[in-house]
C-alpha cells in the first residue's frame, strides 16, 4: 500500500513576462516516512527549480490511490463514499476514500475517475470533486541498481 505525503514548497519563480516572485506550490510524494519524502522531494525538486527552494509543511495525505493521466493537465481531487454493512450493529456505515485523478476540466476528470472506480463491486457515491492545489506528483519507482 502506498504512503502519500502532500509537500509544499517555496521558491522564487520567473513568470510569463521575466519577472520573479515567490511562490508556494504543493507537491505529492510516495514515501515510506516524513525523513524519506523529505529526501525524495528535495532530489526531484533538484531536477526542477532553478535556485534555492524551501520545504514549508510536509503532511501525510489522505489520498489513497492516483488515477494518472499523460495528457491531463491539472490534478482534482475526488472523495467517494463506499456504503459498507456494520455485521455487529447490522447498520449501513458510509466509509469516505479520496482520490486524485488528473484531467484537464471537470467533466473529463469525473468520467476518468468512473472508469478507474470500475472494479469497485459495492455501491459508492461521489461526494465531492474539486480542483486540487498539487501541481505534481511522484510516484516511487524501484531504481535499476537495487
Amino acid at each position: 500500500m502506498q504512503t502519500w505525503f502532500e509537500c509544499k514548497v517555496k521558491y522564487v519563480k520567473i513568470n510569463q513576462d521575466g519577472r520573479e516572485t515567490k511562490v508556494t506550490e504543493s507537491y505529492l510524494i510516495d514515501a515510506v516516512s516524513y525523513t524519506d519524502a523529505e529526501a525524495r522531494i528535495v532530489k526531484e525538486l533538484q531536477q526542477m527549480i532553478r535556485g534555492s527552494f524551501e520545504i514549508e509543511k510536509i503532511t501525510k495525505s489522505n489520498i489513497i490511490e492516483i488515477l494518472p493521466a499523460e495528457d491531463g493537465e491539472f490534478w482534482y481531487k475526488a472523495r467517494i463514499a463506499i456504503v459498507t454493512i456494520d455485521a455487529k450493529a447490522g447498520k449501513e456505515k458510509k466509509v469516505n476514500n479520496y482520490f486524485l485523478v488528473a484531467a484537464d476540466d471537470f467533466k473529463e476528470a469525473f468520467q476518468r475517475l468512473e472508469k478507474g472506480l470500475s472494479y469497485i463491486l459495492v455501491p459508492y457515491n461521489t461526494t465531492s470533486l474539486a480542483l486540487s492545489p498539487i501541481v505534481d506528483v511522484f510516484p516511487y519507482f524501484e531504481s535499476k541498481e537495487s
